[in-house]
């Protein structure tokens, strides 16, 4: 039992893991805690629109997950280029020391789990990275652009960076969100 308050208590600190976009609303910016619950409801909410079948729990269990090595390595925004081998190799020890807290079978399941969405192999994996890429632009194209104006993001990055993963894990998704996002690009949201 203890082992398990520990991690419980270890995932708090994702709380204070600062991401780029603002909560709708709020002045402040989200944290990596809030992302996760909000991607989990988001895949429930979208699976039907998956090309095919998924595993909706192991899908939320991924989302759930995928950003607890921010806890140790932080978060870097997903537009940031170059140094994404140091980051992960960064987030992976995170994990591992995470997920180590844990008893087996528990810490193994969570790695696994994390695994899968680094390696975006599965069906499920990728749904799970088109849903991580799709939040962060949904909240930008609500917010007015606010993370773009504020990073000097272009229309081209941003659909050069999320639209393959978001394209691949879920079509339908891409269409919507590729016409909002040339129709926001049409009003000067962007960075050049």
């Amino acid at each position: 039992m203890q082992q398990i308050v520990d991690f419980i208590l270890e995932l708090d600190k994702l709380k204070g893991v600062t991401r780029k976009v603002r909560p709708l609303g709020l002045d402040r910016y989200e944290n990596s805690a809030e992302h996760s619950w909000q991607l989990a409801l988001f895949a429930a909410s979208l699976a039907h629109c998956a090309e095919s079948v998924l595993d909706v729990d192991r899908v939320i269990g991924m989302l759930l997950v995928h950003d607890v090595g921010e806890i140790d390595a932080g978060d870097t925004m997903v537009y940031v280029e170059g140094g994404w081998e140091e980051r992960k190799a960064a987030e992976r020890a995170a994990v591992g020391r995470i997920f180590g807290m844990l008893p087996e079978p528990q810490g193994g399941r969570f790695l696994a789990l994390w695994q899968e969405f680094e390696d975006a192999a599965t069906p499920e994996a990728r749904f799970a990275h088109a849903v991580d890429r799709a939040m962060p632009v949904l909240l930008n194209l609500a917010n007015d652009g606010q993370s773009w104006r504020e990073n000097g993001i272009s229309h081209a990055r941003v659909v050069a960076r999320v639209g393959p993963a978001i394209e691949t894990g879920c079509p339908a998704l891409w269409r919507y969100l590729e016409a909002r996002l040339d129709e926001e690009n049409r009003k000067g949201w962007f960075g050049i």
